[in-house]
């Protein structure tokens, strides 16, 4: 067997590592059966059901009818630094870091930092539609976990609510 697209071969690869690895973190917690699931279940099924769809895209680049190969190009370093860096932002205002004297901003900054620093991965940012959205955003997540599901976390930073 030849591989005649690389891109699908590397890619299914790349599905298979990444639910292979969340189907093994899940057995770190109980996993349970269908019956009554425990923590480890969900993320056990969607790792093995990821895992399994890239081995579906693997198995197709061996019958691909690609004329170059499907070739493999440059990583896009901007775009990955930028949501990489938009999911630690978001992480560190909602929760802070205590022990390096940084507190928690509440779920709205966080909101607003994610959506902002994310748009900028883009090819063509426009800082009013970030805000839009970033707008939106807050207010659907404010009504859907503070209000429908009551669930319990800082949503205004520390100094505003005291």
């Amino acid at each position: 067997m030849q591989i005649k697209s690389r891109k699908d071969f590397v890619s299914g690869l790349m599905f298979m590592g990444f639910g292979a690895a969340f189907s093994l973190g899940a057995f770190n917690y109980t996993v349970g059966n269908a019956a009554r699931m425990g923590p480890g279940y969900f993320p056990m099924l969607l790792g093995a059901l990821l895992a399994g769809m890239g081995a579906f895209v693997l198995l197709g680049s061996f019958r691909s009818q690609r004329a170059d190969g499907g070739r493999i190009g440059a990583i896009a370093w901007k775009p990955l630094l930028y949501i990489v860096g938009a999911n630690l932002a978001f992480g560190v205002l909602l929760g802070g870091v205590p022990s390096l004297g940084i507190p928690a901003m509440g779920l709205i900054a966080a909101i607003f930092a994610a959506v902002i620093i994310s748009s900028m991965a883009g090819s063509r940012y426009v800082f009013r539609g970030s805000l839009i959205l970033a707008v939106i955003l807050a207010i659907g997540s404010y009504l859907t976990f503070v209000m429908g599901l009551s669930l319990q976390f800082q949503v205004w930073p520390t100094f505003i609510t005291g």
